[in-house]
């Protein structure tokens, strides 16, 4: 699902983000990348949503070599990606129910069909009630689960998550994770980059640990086979 091959990225300022970064993710897996701030775990998953390109090296998303995506055919190649970012990236002038149904709108998709997502979606986070909020109304936390429902609303196989939990209390934080738990049980691909070791400590997950811009470990727990 995921494979990054001797992959580096140097930004125009000159800051190496990546260096030498090699690790495979199988379809069906969930896993953390680790590291402190600065490490390299935001641009990491940017290179996996073609958010920025590797200076060299190879990323494979489901066996596509991103190197070779067009800019035009980008948006397109996003739809199998479902994206969760720290800071929820909301719209606070459109409701809860428009925010979700952002990412379907670039597709063919009846309105009836739509709704049935959108709703769908709203109601496996818990906030089918809230559909008609504007998300300034929320707490944090439901922010936070409008932009889960946001990203999984189009089916993706595999979600990639920034720092979900940073802004949330420990409680809060681990009905997160569980909730992205319950995605992977159904087969969705989870790839979720945090700080918090504590919380993932309490989570069998395959770990990546990330440190000035490379992979120092890549540990596994006993529920999943090495995909290494």
């Amino acid at each position: 699902m995921i494979r990054f091959e001797n992959v580096g990225k140097r930004y125009a300022s000159g800051r190496e983000a990546l260096s030498g970064a090699s690790f495979h993710i199988e379809k069906g897996d969930m896993a953390f990348i680790t590291g402190h701030s600065g490490a390299g775990k935001s641009t990491l998953l940017k290179l996996i949503a073609l958010i920025e390109r590797p200076t060299r090296g190879t990323v494979l998303v489901n066996n596509q070599n991103t190197s070779r995506i067009s800019r035009r055919k980008i948006p397109y190649f996003r739809r199998q990606i479902g994206i969760v970012f720290q800071d929820h990236k909301l719209l606070s002038d459109r409701s809860v129910f428009d925010n979700v149904a952002l990412p379907l709108l670039i597709g063919a998709l009846k309105s009836r069909e739509v709704s049935r997502r959108v709703r769908a979606a709203l109601d496996q986070v818990g906030l089918l009630k809230f559909e008609n909020n504007s998300p300034l109304t929320l707490s944090t936390g439901e922010q936070q689960r409008v932009g889960i429902a946001r990203a999984i609303v189009s089916r993706p196989e595999l979600v990639i998550a920034d720092e979900p939990t940073g802004n949330l209390d420990p409680e809060l934080s681990l009905e997160i994770m569980k909730l992205f738990e319950r995605f992977n049980q159904v087969g969705v691909t989870l790839l979720i980059a945090t700080h918090d070791v504590e919380l993932i400590d309490k989570l069998q997950c395959r770990r990546l640990q990330l440190e000035s811009g490379r992979i120092v470990e890549s540990s596994q727990s006993s529920s999943h086979g090495d995909s290494m």
